[in-house]
């Protein structure tokens, strides 16, 4: 058999979840690879296309999580196999840093185009996520001559030391590894759900506490999601978003984006920031951005780029080129079928499903999202109190019946909902009716 589009697309059990030979790979998986390494659903994948996943055991399973944000495309999209191929049979490596090629230029090409902001841009590559934020500041800090950096609550931006200290949650992603990296300093976000406050009320509270904890002439950057990916699918009420870059132009303050989880298509546009016309200075990516493959980019105003001085951007990996392959190829598929209309169309699918979920269950206390990136957040009916409890009792229960998801949120009491944009949507509909009888049989 092989993967790609042309897997059946249905769920199928045909043992318990993990299966035997899953849970035999699992005892060697303990053996070799270190307990750090968690596993969300221990089940060992065979192959993957489309809106499935399919395991050792022959079990197909309805993936709700794209490989947290990373398949949007689908898994073995057409294009970016073809773009793979191709670039796998004309070379795989040269270090971009020692003989430059195309892939990594066009990359930037499509960045330039296609990030918000008609100014003129350029990028850096890299391999992940936390890389590009991490860029990102250095940037930042090069180009205003300052050190502070500020972030939000329930952010996350990844697990290096730097992006450690930026990120909110202790338990797993910070607890044991300090010191971190220092200069960093947090901000109330706006949490609808939480707080009751509009957009300019949230914004005004964080201007007030950069202000007066660390001064805008100390901070080289403000580091936000538009959308928290980790911190639970938070969006921001209209409005903070532009009144906070609107602060930070007026006081020379970098403004980054890190659309990582949310960028390219997720959220409904090619980027969360485009839905209130949000202008960053830099634009972190990666997750969605190559079909499967690791890259990650740091976009931005070309003058800020060109501050730093040569050599002082790069990786012996940053933007491989079959990897650049690969997001190439992603862009096309975006492009050629419309994903961020089909990410609308998935998110109104979705929110009819939790609509339903909520009248019928209590304890799904908030609905909140765009597009494809949507979530539930569960608490004690009748306040706000998290319930984690509840949320992994779920939880498990899905992945029993065969349906991948994932939870999310400071308390660990929110849903995120992730799928493929490849997912039909007969598919979908199956996914949240076990997501509906799991909850009835957690109740």
């Amino acid at each position: 058999m092989s993967g790609g589009p042309g897997l059946p697309q249905e769920r199928r059990l045909v043992t318990a979840v993990p299966g035997p030979e899953s849970q035999a790979r699992l005892a060697r998986k303990q053996s070799l690879v270190a307990d750090g390494v968690g596993n969300a659903l221990p089940v060992f994948v065979a192959e993957a296309g489309g809106g499935v996943l399919v395991d050792v055991d022959g079990n197909s399973l309805i993936d709700l999580a794209s490989g947290i944000a990373v398949t949007t495309v689908g898994n073995a999209a057409p294009a970016v196999v073809r773009r793979v191929h191709e670039q796998v049979d004309a070379f795989t490596h040269t270090c971009f840093m020692v003989t430059p090629y195309d892939g990594y230029v066009d990359v930037c090409a499509e960045l330039a185009d296609l990030t918000p902001g008609g100014h003129a841009k350029k990028s850096a590559l890299f391999n992940s996520g936390a890389e590009a934020v991490e860029n990102a500041v250095k940037i930042a800090r090069v180009a205003t001559g300052r050190d502070a950096v500020g972030v939000f609550d329930h952010a996350y931006h990844g697990r290096t030391n730097l992006t450690m200290a930026m990120t909110a949650k202790n338990m797993p992603y910070k607890h044991g590894f300090g010191p971190f990296a220092g200069e960093v300093y947090r901000a109330p976000l706006s949490y609808p759900f939480r707080d009751g406050l509009s957009g300019d009320e949230a914004a005004a509270r964080a201007v007030d506490v950069l202000d007066k904890q660390v001064g805008a002439d100390n901070l080289a950057c403000v580091v936000i999601e538009p959308i928290l990916g980790e911190g639970g699918f938070v969006v921001p009420a209209p409005g903070f978003l532009p009144a906070l870059a609107s602060w930070c132009r007026e006081r020379g303050v970098v403004f980054i984006a890190d659309e990582i989880q949310s960028g390219f298509c997720r959220t409904g546009d090619w980027f969360a920031c485009d839905h209130e016309d949000v202008v960053p200075d830099l634009v972190t990516t990666a997750k969605g951005m190559a079909g499967g493959l690791p890259l990650a980019a740091v976009t931005g105003r070309a003058e800020l780029m060109d501050s730093v001085h040569a050599g002082g951007l790069g990786g012996t990996y940053g933007g491989n080129p079959v990897a650049c392959a690969a997001a190439l190829g992603a862009i096309e598929e975006m492009r050629t079928h419309d994903l961020p209309a089909r990410a609308r169309a998935v998110g109104e699918r979705i929110r009819g499903h939790l609509e339903k979920l909520r009248a019928e269950h209590p304890v799904v206390a908030d609905i909140r999202g765009r597009g494809a990136m949507m979530a539930i957040e569960l608490c004690v009916p009748g306040t706000t109190e998290p319930d984690a409890a509840r949320a992994a009792a779920v939880n498990a229960a899905c992945h029993r019946a065969g349906v991948v998801t994932l939870t999310c949120g400071t308390w660990g009491n929110v849903f995120r909902f992730l799928p493929p944009l490849a997912t039909t949507d007969d598919l979908l509909d199956e996914a949240f009716a076990v997501v509906a009888e799991a909850f009835t049989a957690t109740a």
